[in-house]
């Protein structure tokens, strides 16, 4: 990979570092990033969204801590090997990633905004979040004889 470069949405209400941990994560699920891609430097995301270098610093050493990436120090930040292990068929490989993405083109083409459509999905996401929960739920409340 050339470059990753990251997009801050000051208005998401997300911390600018969180959404670098995001993007990263997202990249590396989708096979955008692969082990051994370096990361820009904190001076060059600072440069390239406006943030703190210490913003950059603190996603990357979250990501280190997660074992997403590997810090070497005076060389870079690096995709880790274990990144990839963790992660199964990248996501883009995926079938459904092309019904995503031509949903998405309807949507933006219907004039909803971004923003409104990563909300929807993150809404269908967290609605099949609690179905989830609920049956789980469920399924102790039958186990336990109502008794929750």
């Amino acid at each position: 990979m050339e470059w990753m470069r990251y997009y801050i949405e000051r208005r998401r209400g997300v911390a600018a570092y969180q959404q670098i941990v995001e993007q990263t994560k997202r990249a590396v699920r989708a096979g955008a990033l692969k082990p051994g891609d370096r990361l820009p430097t904190a001076r060059e995301v600072a440069e390239t969204c406006a943030v703190n270098p210490n913003t950059t610093l603190k996603a990357y050493r979250e990501l280190d801590r997660d074992g997403v990436v590997e810090l070497r120090q005076g060389v870079g930040t690096f995709i880790a090997a274990a990144a990839a292990d963790r992660s199964h068929a990248p996501a883009a490989e995926s079938p459904l990633y092309a019904e995503l993405a031509e949903w998405t083109g309807r949507a933006l083409a219907a004039g909803l905004m971004e923003e409104d459509v990563r909300d929807l999905v993150e809404l269908a996401l967290q609605e099949r979040q609690q179905t989830a929960a609920g049956t789980a739920r469920s399924s102790t409340d039958e186990r336990n004889g109502g008794r929750g």
